[in-house]
């Protein structure tokens, strides 16, 4: 299996099935062979059921029906169940379009990067549409994430990310805030799984490169800007709490 696409879901049954054809469509004309592993965040609404439904005509297509435990718990589940030897992370809403990975592959398959992950900082990223004040809110959130956990990754929320599959397998095992023990939610949470993730990267000595991309802004109810924001904040200290503690020993 060359490539397993990863798509964590909570109520996305409006753009489902157009994100997943253009995925399809796509990866059909990229590589040989490939599989696309939708997790669904116990959505309230029919996402999981139209994921069902399209891959009866596209065998490539699965979902994993996840309880509520947030994003950071339906990518560790995605990331687990994955088989290709290359694995990228999307997020639902395709506001990075599928042709970005191209961008992401040449690092990791010919300059043999461990992970390339999608900023929308730095020369030749663009940002469409998106709110002034989700930009400031952003910014001000990646600079404390910098100072307090991942000096010089200056985007380390963006959804979109490709690991070698080995790699994502020992980082992803070693989760403690976002991993297996994830406990159920009342509300949609996002998280910073990704910081958790980038972190242990680092720690392990894997090599990260961060490629600028397109990215259009899709509106969202699920992101609360500012609860969200406290939470994460309140993850990324733990994170570091953790390390102090020694939960992620860095054999690999």
């Amino acid at each position: 299996m060359n490539y397993s696409i990863v798509i964590p879901a909570y109520n996305e049954a409006d753009k489902i099935t157009s994100s997943l054809t253009q995925a399809v469509s796509f990866m059909k004309t990229f590589c040989d062979s490939f599989e696309i592993i939708v997790v669904d965040d116990g959505s309230k609404d029919a996402t999981a059921s139209l994921v069902e439904e399209y891959s009866k005509d596209n065998p490539e297509v699965k979902v994993i029906r996840n309880p509520h435990k947030g994003k950071g718990f339906a990518v560790y589940t995605g990331m687990m169940e994955a088989r290709g030897d290359l694995i990228y992370m999307a997020d639902a809403d395709l506001s990075a379009p599928m042709t970005e990975l191209k961008k992401l592959a040449v690092w990791v398959v010919d300059q043999d990067f461990d992970i390339a992950i999608a900023t929308r900082e730095g020369v030749g990223a663009e940002r469409i549409g998106e709110p002034f004040y989700r930009h400031i809110m952003g910014r001000v959130f990646n600079l404390i994430i910098q100072i307090v956990a991942l000096p010089g990754i200056r985007d380390s929320q963006c959804g979109f990310k490709l690991f070698k599959g080995k790699v994502a397998k020992d980082i992803f095992s070693r989760l403690r805030v976002y991993g297996k023990e994830t406990k159920e939610l009342s509300k949609p949470y996002t998280g910073a799984w990704d910081v958790e993730v980038l972190y242990l990267a680092k720690k392990l000595g894997y090599n990260v490169k961060q490629v600028p991309i397109v990215w259009t802004h899709v509106k969202t109810t699920r992101v609360s800007p500012v609860r969200d924001s406290v939470k994460m904040l309140f993850d990324v200290l733990k994170i570091r709490f953790n390390d102090l503690r020694g939960l992620y020993k860095s054999a690999h």
